[in-house]
């Protein structure tokens, strides 16, 4: 039987599907055009920036840190070439000590560059690239070029690295550069936007002394480069590029060949000297001893030498010049006798009698010469340093008056020297104990420790530069300068010279007539008094005060005997000063802690000081070897010019292959690749420095982790018994 299909059914029905099939396909259509219409015209400049991103990179172009220099042109810090080896952990696609296992079997790594390596793991991020080697051979590099299919993630970088050509010379005052860490990195997310950008891809940062505090100046611009990369990602050719702006050049007032005189009159024993200009407050030398290798630091500093700086009975990394604390002794008598005039507690020639002891509350303070010094005025107790006479003036002024008299040499505040870290020290008044104690019988201030204040002890205890800047205010006729380290900043670009101008931060309010009173008593000390014999026959005429604070306390019936001492128990040996008397050019202050008597350990190197500085006299090696043992008084042998003597001198060298000069520093820079040299003209400066000065930009940062110096301070011992001079 024939099935009868009804077309017209049939065609309606497929009249049907054809018309739902089109509207499908019209709203399809209709979508399809609406995409392409939001794709090419809403989206289009922001797509057409992502595709511009996907096929270019903007690499970051890190600036040449600007050179450190010495007043007279001497290359402090600078910059050098090197390779290095460095891993990526985000594209490794293995584990990484197997990887380093094997990175081993072609170019050697230690023990040290692996615990150096998992310390910088630990601080980075995955994305980052991690040196495991630096500072590779040629003949490295060519191995691992051999080798480098075999380790995706790895690759060898050119980088630059910060070099110190004199070692531990003068370490603490210029300090070091070291790895950024993740709270310098939190810190630098409170900086402007402006500020933030100048850092990208930079790694390191300076952590101390001018480093740290002229940062900004010496890490210069950062330029970028737009590169053209492939589909993996790798650089085809370059597009464009801002050259970065290099770090401006930071020349100090330090003295380098002075620097390394003092360094080698101290020789191995510990303390501080501070050398000022009174009248522009420029430092001359900046001594902390022992002192550090800030190159140990530059491309991270290994666990064992980090543990020998660290755990150093000798604390070689406290700058004891900035932060170290100590009793001033008897250098803080001409301070009490001129606080004693102008307060008219004393005249000049008011007399006392010296029985050797002085009887308060049962006590009997001793003075350092047994059977005393007879009858003493003001000139002879300072020229003799005659303990008795600032027991009964102490006494006498009460320790507020003697806070409010001294408190204007800056004793007991921060000087706001240009390197941070400086310690307050301690000044001591009855406000002060009432809040530095929690208990009410802690919080008295008893009368019987107002005397030992009188020579320079019980709770007095101040840095070097603060002595350092007491004792220029005097020699500077009562105007106190603010110390600095830097002399100016020469902008590598412009060439301008911007110096560092004097900045005066008060003046005493004593009388004229009274200062030169002081000063005349400070000059018959190096004449007739406890440090004459070291300045016995000097071409000049100099003023001082030589101090020995007690560093442990001797009972009353006791004789303080040095041999019978521990070392490092023995007494501490001051010594301030300033010369020529008439018109200063130079002023002093320093501790050679547990050295014994000023005049003896400390006077002797002072001495040695002013010759250079006065005279360009640079002592005989004969004579350095005597004073580091405390064993020269006056000058042995034959002083040399100080100009014909050979840069280092004898005894010092600079680190192997370290660039030493402008010129030199210029030359090492422009071996790193790629690199985009500016040739810079100084002027106003050093001869030596007049050749050209290059600075090199370089895209990566060269790596740089350093353990954090740790910001300890000496101590403020308990009250004391009387000091010796």
């Amino acid at each position: 039987m024939t099935e009868l299909r009804n077309v017209e059914q049939d065609l309606s029905r497929f009249r049907g599907r054809v018309l739902v099939a089109s509207a499908a396909v019209l709203v399809c259509f209709v979508l399809l055009v609406s995409r392409l219409v939001y794709l090419q015209v809403v989206r289009h400049q922001d797509l057409d920036e992502q595709a511009e991103a996907n096929r270019t990179a903007i690499v970051p172009i890190v600036p040449n840190r600007g050179l450190i220099l010495d007043r007279n042109g001497v290359v402090l810090a600078t910059n050098y070439s090197a390779y290095t080896l460095e891993i990526t952990p985000s594209k490794v696609n293995q584990a990484l000590d197997p990887l380093i296992d094997q990175l081993g079997q072609v170019i050697e790594i230690q023990t040290r560059d692996r615990r150096r390596f998992k310390k910088l793991l630990e601080e980075s991020k995955s994305i980052d690239s991690v040196p495991i080697r630096t500072k590779l051979t040629d003949e490295e590099v060519a191995r691992f070029a051999a080798q480098r299919f075999r380790f995706p993630g790895v690759e060898i970088k050119a980088r630059l690295f910060r070099s110190y050509p004199w070692g531990e010379l003068a370490s603490h005052a210029i300090g070091y550069i070291g790895r950024i860490n993740q709270a310098e990195k939190k810190q630098m997310d409170d900086w402007p936007d402006d500020e933030q950008s100048n850092y990208r891809g930079t790694e390191y940062i300076g952590k101390l002394g001018v480093e740290q505090s002229f940062e900004q100046q010496l890490h210069g611009i950062t330029g970028v480069e737009q590169v053209e990369t492939s589909a993996s990602g790798r650089a085809m050719r370059k597009l464009a590029s801002t050259p970065a702006t290099p770090g401006n050049t930071v020349r100090l007032s330090l003295d380098i060949k002075l620097q390394k005189l003092v360094e080698d009159l101290y020789g191995d024993r510990r303390g501080a000297l501070v050398a000022l200009d009174p009248h522009t407050g420029e430092v001359l030398s900046f001594v902390s001893k022992p002192t550090f290798d800030p190159n140990l630091f530059v491309d991270g500093i290994d666990q064992e030498n980090w543990q020998a700086l660290n755990e150093s009975i000798d604390k070689p990394l406290l700058n004891r010049a900035l932060r170290g604390t100590y009793p001033p002794g008897s250098t803080f008598k001409p301070y009490m006798a001129l606080a004693a005039l102008e307060t008219g507690k004393r005249r000049p020639e008011q007399a006392i009698n010296d029985p050797g002891f002085f009887w308060f509350g049962g006590h009997k303070f001793r003075d350092d010469k047994e059977g005393g010094h007879g009858v003493i005025d003001m000139y002879r107790s300072i020229v003799l340093s005659c303990d008795t006479y600032y027991y009964q003036l102490a006494n006498d002024m009460g320790v507020d008056l003697i806070h409010d008299q001294l408190q204007q040499y800056g004793f007991g505040e921060i000087t706001g020297i240009d390197i941070a870290g400086e310690a307050k020290g301690l000044l001591p008044s009855t406000a002060w104990k009432r809040a530095a104690y929690k208990r009410p019988e802690q919080q008295k201030w008893y009368a019987g420790e107002t005397i030992s204040l009188g020579i320079g002890q019980g709770y007095n205890n101040f840095t070097i530069l603060q002595l350092a800047t007491a004792v220029s205010t005097l020699a500077n006729n009562g105007s106190r300068m603010k110390p600095h380290l830097v002399k100016e900043v020469i902008d590598v670009v412009s060439k301008k010279v911007e110096p560092v101008q004097p900045q005066h931060v008060g003046r005493l309010t004593a009388k004229p007539e009274n200062v030169a009173i002081i000063r005349k008593a400070m000059v018959g000390v190096n004449i007739e008094g406890t440090s004459a014999a070291a300045f016995k026959g000097a071409g000049y005429t100099s003023g001082g005060k030589t101090g020995t604070a007690q560093v442990i306390t001797i009972a009353q019936n006791a004789k303080y005997k040095a041999s019978e001492v521990d070392e490092r128990h023995r007494d501490h040996a001051l010594f301030i000063a300033y010369a020529p008397a008439e018109d200063p050019k130079i002023a002093i202050a320093m501790v050679v802690e547990n050295g014994g008597f000023g005049a003896s350990a400390a006077a002797p190197i002072a001495r040695r000081v002013f010759d250079y500085y006065l005279q360009g006299l640079y002592p005989s090696d004969e004579d350095i070897a005597l004073v580091r043992q405390g064993k020269a008084s006056t000058p042995v042998g034959q002083p040399r010019q100080a100009a014909d003597v050979a840069w280092p001198p004898a005894g010092g060298g600079a680190t192997p292959g370290a660039p030493t000069s402008p010129a030199s520093a210029a030359k090492l820079a422009s071996n790193v690749p790629p690199a985009q040299v500016r040739t810079v003209a100084a002027t106003g400066i050093h001869p030596a420095f007049a050749q050209a000065v290059a600075a090199t930009t370089q895209p990566a940062a060269p790596p740089a982790p350093a353990a954090p110096v740790p910001a300890a301070s000496a101590a403020a011992p308990p009250p004391r018994p009387p000091a010796r001079p």
